[in-house]
Formats: C-alpha cells, sequence, structure tokens
C-alpha cells in the first residue's frame, strides 16, 4: 500500500512539474529595442572610408583605452536595461557602428557575454562607414534571412529637391531586414538610420526611407500573411513628421490601426513632451520603433505589444542618471562621448527605446 502511494505521489509530482514548464513555456515575453550608439568606431582604417577621425591620430585621437571605454559603456547601458526589465532584449536593433568588429567586441563586454548576442550586419555605403545592425538571442529568435535594402530615388508620389547629379552622389545607410521566428511566430525586423537633417537635407530623403520600409513591408505581409513586423532606427525625424505619419503610415492610437497601418507607440508620447534626444535646447523622439496591424491585434494567446510606461504608453524611452549629463550648459541631456569636439567619456547622444511583446 505504502508503495502504491508513493507511487501515486510521485506521478502527481511529475504532472505539476510537466504542467508548470508547459505554462512557463507558452507564457511569453519579449523585449525588442534600439539604440543608437553614437560613433563605435574601432581605431583602424576602413579602406574607402572615411573614418580618419577616429584614429589615434585623428581629430578625435581615438586611442584603444577610448574606444574600450566605449564599449565598456555601451555594454552598461545594455546590462541596465536588463536589470530593468529582468531579462536582456531579444531583439536590439543598433545605429552609428562602424562594422562588425565592433559589435563582436561589443557582445563579449561580461556586462552582456551571457546573453549571447548575434550579429546581422552588412557593410553599407555610407561615406562615414557608418551602418545599422541587428542584435538578438538565439535562444529566442531563429533567423531564417536577411537583407540590406539599398536607399533609391524610384518614388512615384515624392517630389525631391536634389538634382540628377546630386542623386548620383547621395550616399546613405542601406536598410537592414531580418525575418525569422521569435517565440515560434513569423517576425520581420527593418533597422534604419535615415538620412540626417545636417547641411539642410530636406525631409524629402526620410520620406523616402520611410516609403521603402513600407512597400517593403507590404511585400512581406502578402508572401507571409499575418507576419508580424516592427520597424525601428534612428528615423532623423520625429513621429510626427511626414515621414512616419504619411509614409509609414504611423497611427497614434491602437484603435485607428488599420490592416496596412503601423502604430507609433512614440507618437503620443512626443506629444506628452518624452525625448530621446535633445537639440539646442528642445527634445525630440528619432529614436522610433513602429510595429503593424498585426502585432496590434493580433490573435488572443499570439504575441502583441503591451503598454509599459504608466499602464498606456507602449513605448519606454530608457535613461538612468548615470546615463545623463548631470551639470553644466547640457546638464539634464544624454551624457555623449564628446563634447565640443572633447572626449568626456560619456555614453551616447541618445537615449535608447523598447517596446515589450508577450502572449500573456
Amino acid at each position: 500500500m505504502r508503495k502504491i502511494i508513493h507511487t501515486i505521489f510521485s506521478l502527481a509530482v511529475i504532472l505539476l512539474l510537466f504542467s508548470c514548464k508547459a505554462e512557463a513555456q507558452k507564457s511569453k515575453s519579449y523585449v525588442i529595442g534600439f539604440y543608437n550608439l553614437e560613433n563605435l568606431f574601432d581605431t583602424y582604417h576602413d579602406s574607402g572610408k572615411n573614418d580618419y577621425e577616429f584614429l589615434p591620430d585623428g581629430a578625435n585621437q581615438w586611442t584603444q583605452a577610448k574606444y574600450e571605454k566605449k564599449l565598456r559603456n555601451m555594454a552598461s547601458v545594455i546590462r541596465a536595461m536588463a536589470d530593468d526589465n529582468k531579462a536582456f532584449h531579444s531583439i536590439l536593433g543598433v545605429s552609428e557602428i562602424e562594422n562588425r568588429h565592433v559589435l563582436e567586441d561589443l557582445v563579449i563586454q561580461p556586462e552582456i557575454a551571457k546573453a549571447n548576442f548575434q550579429i546581422v550586419h552588412y557593410d553599407g555605403p555610407d561615406r562615414r562607414g557608418v551602418d545599422v545592425a541587428l542584435l538578438y538571442r538565439p535562444d529566442c529568435f531563429e533567423l531564417l534571412e536577411s537583407k540590406s535594402i539599398p536607399y533609391d530615388f524610384n518614388s512615384q508620389r515624392i517630389i525631391f529637391t536634389l538634382d540628377s547629379i546630386g542623386k548620383d552622389n547621395f550616399r546613405t545607410r542601406d536598410i537592414l531586414m531580418a525575418r525569422g521566428l521569435l517565440g515560434g511566430e513569423m517576425f520581420a525586423f527593418f533597422v534604419t538610420h535615415l538620412p540626417s537633417r545636417i547641411g539642410g537635407k530636406g525631409n524629402d530623403l526620410r520620406s523616402r526611407g520611410g516609403e521603402i520600409i513600407y512597400e517593403y513591408s507590404l511585400k512581406l505581409m502578402e508572401e507571409y500573411p499575418g507576419i508580424k513586423i516592427v520597424v525601428m532606427g534612428d528615423m532623423n525625424d520625429n513621429p510626427t513628421d511626414e515621414s512616419m505619419t504619411v509614409h509609414l503610415r504611423g497611427k497614434e492610437n491602437v484603435k485607428d490601426v488599420e490592416p496596412l497601418d503601423f502604430f507609433s507607440p512614440f507618437l503620443s508620447m512626443f506629444k506628452a513632451g518624452y525625448g530621446s534626444l535633445a537639440y539646442q535646447g528642445g527634445w525630440n523622439i528619432y529614436d522610433l520603433i513602429l510595429v503593424n496591424h498585426n502585432l496590434v491585434n493580433a490573435p488572443e494567446g499570439t504575441l502583441r505589444i503591451i503598454p509599459i510606461v504608466k499602464k498606456k504608453y507602449y513605448g519606454r524611452i530608457f535613461s538612468k542618471p548615470f546615463m545623463t549629463q548631470q551639470d553644466g550648459q547640457y546638464k539634464g541631456t544624454p551624457f555623449r562621448t564628446f563634447s565640443n569636439g572633447a572626449f568626456i567619456g560619456g555614453y551616447s547622444d541618445h537615449y535608447p527605446t523598447f517596446i515589450v511583446v508577450t502572449n500573456k
């Protein structure tokens, strides 16, 4: 009799453990974010690129010690986000990185090495050599394909200010697309760094960037019905600008998101006064993340975006005191790497942003 009772008890424990394990496997949450790393360059010259200011004898006197300090700083921010979220990002898009080598150096930093981040990166045509890339955890995301999508001027709707010679000479970052399975569901991630505003570059250039992403998204939604799409990057535009609202069809409220629209979580935050970078005394949110209809209105039990700030905002701008200038002219703004041409040992002139998706 005692043997029977022991056997029944053992079976009950096994069933309970199996049930708990199955429930844990069924309940999933993932952090998806973007971070402009502000000129993460190594100390070597890349052939054909204008990276001379980031050499030991260049204008920034970019030494190995400064490079290693920069790597530690970037890793400490990524780790701080993991500590806050109780998990490392599953997906982290990055911009202003020189090459794959700097990412390989970054992901092995002690603060973040256990995340085992894998890298998706392509060398792009930007003259300074800065690219975008995607870091992902292979225990969360299974990469199926990736592409580097070139910038072009093949638009039927946008009137460009550049003449034919200007277009031929124009160079900017390619757009990165990575498609795969996040928690077993089909996802596509776009990472972009749209053309700068420096030198009076018009919003037509950034509008074309948004249009390229949108056109490619439509192709993916047609080829893979139900695919969930996340667009992230340094847009050099606010979420209220034409590139985001018209050409990417970013909507402020989830209830207004139609099947071919995107939801723009940081639009309402921008209107409420939040910012991810400061310029001439004003705050902007250029570090944007948008998601398609399938991730907003997902079937029950599948991954969907959820509010994470004050139970109403679907995005978060991550800032901590150590990432923020504590005194001087730029007090209260992101603690950057350089100020007025001098190395000050900060982190980035942008705060990172992220969203959370869950099936809970």
